[in-house]
């Protein structure tokens, strides 16, 4: 019986797996406040965490701040519709906080002399399927890089400036067409 019982359970969290749309990895666009795609953000769910895989280009160099905001809207040109940073555990702002950090607090990213981001980042308390801490929860969130640096600590954002990039961060991310500038052109390869 235990047996049975066993083999019933497993082929469940098989079926219910196959059942549901694919949320893991997800890949979402990034826009610049001008509309124009500018980049992607890669999050794939891991056993401690999403990380997320972010490459854009045409930020300036330097440092910024990079954020999971609680809405999947990415309205041009300042990006308020992302809402604020994703809380849902109700925790004060700042990777060096003490009382915190939001679910959506990441390290700061460093824009090369090209304008170019390339790099992984990990979200520790995220999840990318059901649940609370859900970046798909709802309708989703957004990713959003900020023109500054986040100071780790200043409340509600970490100062860290103008939101000068967005993505939403939804199930349909996958569906964006519009072109990657920071891959190659597969048009131009070919000839």
């Amino acid at each position: 019986m235990k047996v049975i019982i066993g083999v019933l359970s497993a082929l469940l969290l098989v079926v219910s797996g196959c059942s549901g749309e694919e949320r893991s990895p997800l890949k979402t666009s990034i826009y610049n406040a001008d509309n124009d795609k500018i980049g992607t953000a890669t999050l794939t769910e891991q056993p401690d965490g999403v990380q997320v895989k972010l490459k854009v280009e045409g930020l300036e160099p330097g440092m910024h701040a990079v954020h999971v905001h609680e809405f999947p809207k990415c309205e041009t040109p300042d990006f308020k519709s992302a809402g604020n940073h994703f809380n849902p555990l109700s925790k004060e702002h700042g990777l060096m906080n003490p009382k915190g950090a939001h679910v959506g607090d990441m390290p700061n990213v460093e824009a090369d002399q090209s304008g170019m981001i390339d790099t992984e980042l990990m979200l520790p308390e995220a999840k990318m399927k059901e649940g609370q801490k859900s970046l798909l929860r709802d309708k989703g969130t957004s990713i959003v890089i900020h023109s500054g640096q986040d100071d780790g600590m200043t409340q509600p954002a970490g100062d860290a400036g103008e939101r000068v990039a967005c993505g939403a961060i939804t199930l349909k991310a996958d569906e964006d067409e519009a072109s990657d500038p920071t891959e190659p052109d597969k048009k131009q390869e070919g000839n």
